[in-house]
């Protein structure tokens, strides 16, 4: 595809997904000038697609009003970046509750030229993951969707809400994002039930209704930093303080954030998480490349000598 029919595409999408802009912005998102876009508008009214163009200070162009696209157009590039998309998500269990990503896939595929679908089903079936896929735990469409749009507009919610102990309730939120993570979706947000913070697994919620209020959230807040600090906190057996003898900023990239909190320190990072098992920690931290000293738990002491005997009579071994 030469590069001027793409710009022509490209053009076309952005009418189709923008409505109006001035011919100043679709010259920036194109990268060329307001008189290439006019003969680019040109090109499209020849093919019989209606652009309306609005003159004056703050004119520009759009698409008639009920105009519908016509058949899906990818450049290679846009193709492959959809399928590894597709592809991703899939792995990381980013889905819903229908199969909408293999829908999404075979709908791409029917409309690809031949010539475009051979290489791209070769990518599928040679593309290689080494980390292990997780298994999701996929919500209902409508009601991820329901929660984003009401994040975005500021909507008071009610959510049908079911608790890992299988205990239902009703509740208004206020949500202030949705997060992923981990193959699991979240939303965070105002429980007015508890009058407090909250995060909900999203598909433990059975519906979402809008309520006629709407709300202003915190200024600055992070959904995402505030269910990885909820998640460190979580309700384990042993909480456990080590210091590590290394640069924060390096630890910090070893080591799970959304499980730890690293504070900086002068001789080393405080690394405060909690455990449900001290074997598991005692491997984490062996697995590090700078020395420590545990603070807390004592019971940590002897996992991490257990562990140092099993790798020594494994070196030993013949």
């Amino acid at each position: 595809m030469s590069p001027p029919l793409a710009r022509v595409l490209t053009l076309l999408e952005l009418l189709q997904s923008k409505g109006a802009l001035t011919g100043a912005e679709l010259a920036d998102r194109l990268a060329t000038d307001v008189r290439t876009v006019r003969r680019y508008v040109t090109h499209l009214r020849d093919l019989g697609i209606p652009v309306q163009a609005e003159r004056g200070r703050y004119g520009g162009y759009r698409l008639a009003p009920g105009y519908r696209m016509p058949p899906l157009v990818l450049t290679n590039d846009e193709a492959l970046a959809v399928v590894l998309g597709l592809l991703a998500a899939q792995r990381v269990g980013m889905g819903t509750a229908t199969p909408a990503s293999a829908g999404a896939l075979a709908k791409i595929e029917r409309v690809l030229p031949h010539a475009l679908r051979e290489p791209l089903a070769a990518v599928q079936q040679t593309l290689f993951f080494t980390a292990n896929p997780v298994t999701p735990q996929a919500p209902e469409t409508a009601v991820l969707l329901a929660l984003a749009h009401a994040a975005h507009a500021h909507t008071t919610v009610n959510i049908q809400h079911q608790s890992w102990r299988e205990d239902r309730t009703a509740r208004d939120l206020d949500p202030y994002g949705v997060v992923f993570h981990a193959g699991r979706w979240y939303v965070v947000g105002h429980d007015h039930l508890r009058g407090s913070l909250r995060t909900f697994r999203i598909d433990r919620i059975a519906s979402v209704a809008p309520r006629a209020t709407t709300f202003t959230p915190p200024d600055d807040f992070d959904p995402a930093a505030h269910l990885a600090a909820t998640l460190a906190e979580g309700p384990y057996r042993w909480e456990v303080e080590v210091l590590i003898h290394g640069p924060l900023h390096e630890i910090a990239r070893r080591l799970p954030r959304s499980a730890v909190t690293l504070t900086a320190r002068e001789n080393g990072v405080l690394m405060r998480t909690r455990a449900e098992r001290l074997d598991g920690m005692a491997h984490m931290l062996a697995s590090l490349e700078w020395p420590f000293t545990i603070h807390r738990p004592d019971e940590l002491r002897p996992a991490l000598k257990k562990l140092a005997a099993q790798l020594i009579a494994a070196a030993e071994s013949l």
